[in-house]
């Protein structure tokens, strides 16, 4: 079945790459049209990646998951870059796709990016170790979870003694009340019993009543469950089982975990295989490897000779030894080439001064056309460090797996045959080099006994060679002087943990996934662009940029080095709408380290200019030894304040302002290190240096009225609670605008407690329950919304989104600006 899948999904990503290389060329006059081109190369990478993750992490076969790894980076590199693109042509990190998606017809759920099972099943291992080694320093500090129960207030044995003598007494009057009440009622009924004695009498009259309730109570009960059924037949509702888990889904997941292990043992077989086979072949192949290189190289100097006349100068093993000449190469040919090279010399000196008379008279070209482009705007996608990645994986999974015979390999082993192929050549490349010194001796013999010249050492050579080596020398000299030195280069990774610990800044993320940040897609996006309205952005909208920039990167070490570096990333939105449940996603879903350098976390810790720097340099210095790392820098705008408040002075709040800087220059594309900055007041904060620090901004609106219904249900069954036709939900959803998931959470938790959640079968939940407790919260007011959208749009991006919909131009804007302040300047 996975084997299926990954063959449509290779079919489709060869006709991708096709389409990619035809269009690359092509440039684009409308910029509409090139956004759409963009968009639907996005959505289609989007479906591959989707399936090509499914298949890695269900495949068996060890060498197949190989090829699909390298495939799977490629493919996740080149969304990032795409995606890159669109935001440089819209100028908006939030990008509608409804047209598109129609087009395709495909649901807009199919656009979520998953998240690669394998960033956590690769280092689970790690993982543990290092959640064991922080729970051990934490309960060595005293930080223990379970000393957080041990702390009660201890109370004095009498007051113990008396309240459980209140609290028996209770318990003892409630009973004698329910007692009473019950002796009360069958005095009332033996009352209105002698009362109706005589009324009763007509024992038919009460068994015709009696069928009257009946018939009718059991009617509306048929009537009910057909209506029932009808709505559940139409898709209005959902089956009575929908939410619980059924058998397949169950029997699914364990052949998941069957698939999982046998994965581990086919891989720990084929890396056995390698070390085993490779043994086998040296043993068998390598002296006949051997002798052929030593024939091969041999009859390469009497050939030289002859054509030549003397002897050729043998490679040194710096440049490639023999194997720079012998590519896969006959002697026969290499003497072809080198011949070859020689006419080549020769026509290259002519061409030279043809090309200086072309490149003149393209100069002056260049000069008329650059006023035409200024006029006609043409936009070109840009090149793509991905795309090799994928056509190589793609031309290899043609060359072997696409009609390879598989009938004999049913249990989906490693394939020996592949194994001896890759393994022949790394040991020709060993026996190369011992064969390279034995014939670089055997060559300075043959020179002295056929030529009688012995090779005396080149004085002005050395001379050369020395005066290199002392400027290498130099060099390095001076680039050490240039590299910051390593203030503990005396103590150990584990110390230097051990201490961030404990001074609290590096803390343990809490598990959430990505998936629990809950919300629903922008359906009209698309549709109010068109009538120049900007929507806010979907909650799911939100996620999905964290998962582009903050996820994938920190996942992947492959993708990090190349796709578009984002080392700092800014989540800004009002109370309660998940800021810090984002970071630790982030983490949770990476398994990556979290380091606190909140104002309010580092203050009064490591004072001074020097402790400062050092604290930094603690923990960068980590971050880059246990990446993938982030940063988070919780409301950052106090880092960033226009004026201190007084109350706040004593804290130096603005310690990081002046190192923020340095620290992102250091930071290199190897360094899988994230900066991430949660505020819910970023207009207090300096614009100009704010908007510097961080690279990307992420504005997290209020939840809107179709994600307000999604939460309510989702929270509400995930806190035990039962959804009936007597609560209304989409009441609720309509009520709470304007409040955050936090508030929603807030609510669910307070209302559902354990005794509401066991009276559910006979008192269902209302409505009426959760608004009650919402009256003593404030919402999330339109004003502060608009405040938040005003200070977005003052943004460098915003601000190039504000002058592309009114028709100018940001790149001519910024040329404008750069001509005052240099006229300025003068």
């Amino acid at each position: 079945m996975y084997n299926k899948i990954w063959h449509q999904t290779q079919e489709d990503l060869n006709s991708m790459l096709d389409k990619e290389s035809q269009k690359m060329l092509e440039p684009q006059s409308n910029r509409v049209f090139f956004f759409q081109m963009l968009a639907t190369f996005y959505i289609n990478y989007v479906q591959i990646f989707r399936n090509l993750e499914n298949v890695y992490d269900q495949i068996v076969h060890p060498q197949k998951r190989i090829l699909i790894r390298k495939v799977l980076d490629g493919v996740m590199g080149r969304i990032l870059e795409l995606k890159n693109e669109m935001v440089q042509l819209e100028l908006t990190e939030y990008h509608y796709f409804d047209d598109i998606l129609q087009d395709l017809k495909l649901a807009p759920q199919q656009l979520d990016i998953p998240i690669p099972k394998y960033f956590l099943k690769e280092k689970l291992e790690v993982i543990k170790g290092r959640e064991k080694i922080l729970a051990q320093i934490l309960a060595d500090c005293g930080f223990e979870p379970s000393s957080l129960k041990r702390s009660v207030k201890a109370i004095p044995f009498e007051e113990a003694v008396k309240i459980i003598q209140m609290s028996e007494r209770a318990r003892q009057g409630r009973l004698r009340a329910l007692f009473m009440k019950q002796i009360y009622l069958q005095e009332y009924r033996t009352k209105q019993a002698r009362l109706l004695g005589e009324k009763m009498a007509d024992l038919g009259a009460a068994a015709l009543r009696i069928q009257k309730v009946w018939r009718g109570f059991h009617q509306s009960k048929r009537i009910k469950k057909e209506r029932e059924e009808e709505m559940i037949f139409l898709g209005m509702n959902p089956p009575p089982q929908f939410n619980q888990l059924s058998a397949t889904v169950l029997r699914a997941e364990k052949v998941n975990c069957l698939r999982n292990e046998v994965q581990f043992k086919h891989e720990e077989s084929y890396r056995e295989a390698m070390v085993t086979i490779k043994d086998d072949l040296k043993t068998v192949e390598g002296p006949d490897i051997k002798e052929s290189l030593q024939d091969q190289i041999r009859q390469w100097f009497i050939e030289c000779r002859n054509l030549t006349g003397t002897f050729p100068d043998f490679p040194n093993a710096e440049e490639g030894g023999s194997a720079v000449i012998f590519s896969n190469k006959t002697p026969q040919q290499v003497i072809a080439d080198i011949m070859a090279s020689q006419d080549n010399e020769e026509k290259k000196k002519k061409n030279k001064k043809k090309k200086a008379r072309k490149a003149r008279k393209e100069k002056e070209k260049k000069a008329t056309k650059d006023k035409s482009k200024e006029e006609d705007e043409e936009w070109k996608m840009s090149p793509s460090l991905f795309l090799d990645e994928m056509e190589k994986g793609n031309n290899l999974y043609k060359d072997l797996w696409k009609n390879k015979d598989e009938s004999w390999n049913f249990p989906q082993e490693y394939d020996p045959e592949l194994i001896r192929e890759e393994k022949r050549k790394e040991l020709e490349s060993e026996i190369r080099v011992q064969v390279d010194e034995l014939m670089r001796q055997e060559l300075k013999n043959l020179k002295i006994a056929v030529n009688r010249e012995k090779e005396l050492p080149n004085k002005p050579r050395k001379k050369k060679e020395g005066k290199k080596k002392n400027a290498e020398k130099k060099g390095k000299k001076g680039k050490k002087g240039k590299k910051n030195k390593d203030l503990t280069a005396d103590r150990t990774i584990e110390s230097l943990y051990k201490e961030l610990v404990e001074e609290g800044l590096l803390i343990q993320s809490l598990k959430v996934s990505l998936s629990d940040y809950i919300g629903e897609y922008s359906y009209l996006g698309t549709s109010l662009r068109q009538v120049s309205i900007e929507p806010m952005p979907s909650l799911l909208d939100v996620r999905q940029l964290v998962t582009l920039y903050g996820v994938l990167p920190l996942g992947s070490a492959s993708v990090h080095k190349k796709a578009p570096l984002v080392k700092s990333l800014l989540l800004a939105g009002p109370s309660g709408v998940g800021k810090k449940m984002l970071v630790h996603a982030i983490c949770t879903e990476t398994g990556a380290n979290l380091f606190n350098l909140s104002a309010s976390n580092i203050a009064g810790k490591y004072p001074g200019k020097s402790g400062l720097q050092m604290m930094l340099h603690v923990v960068f210095k980590l971050a880059q030894q246990l990446q993938p790392s982030v940063v988070w820098i919780g409301d950052t705008e106090k880092t960033f304040y226009k004026k201190v408040p007084n109350a706040e002075k004593k804290l130096e709040p603005k310690r990081l302002k002046k190192q923020f800087p340095k620290i992102l220059k250091l930071m290199k594309p190897d360094d899988r290190i994230l900066i991430v900055g949660t505020t819910q007041r970023p207009f207090d904060a300096e614009l100009q240096s704010f908007c510097k620090a961080y690279q990307k901004i992420i504005l997290i609106p209020r939840p809107d009225y179709a994600s307000r219904y999604v939460l309510w249900k989702e929270i509400i069954q995930r806190n035990e609670g039962v959804i009936t036709d007597a609560l209304n939900v989409s009441c609720l959803a309509k009520v709470t605008d304007g409040f955050t998931q936090g508030h929603i959470v807030q609510v669910v938790t307070s209302v559902l407690t354990d005794r509401r959640v066991r009276q559910q079968t006979h008192k269902p939940l209302t409505a009426v329950e959760f608004t009650a407790a919402l009256t003593a919260m404030e919402p999330v007011y339109q004003e502060e919304e608009n405040s938040f959208k005003d200070w977005y749009a003052k943004t460098p991006l915003g601000k190039k989104r504000a002058l592309a919909l009114t028709g100018g131009d940001p790149e001519k804007d910024k040329d404008k600006k750069k001509g005052k302040k240099e006229k300025k300047k003068k």
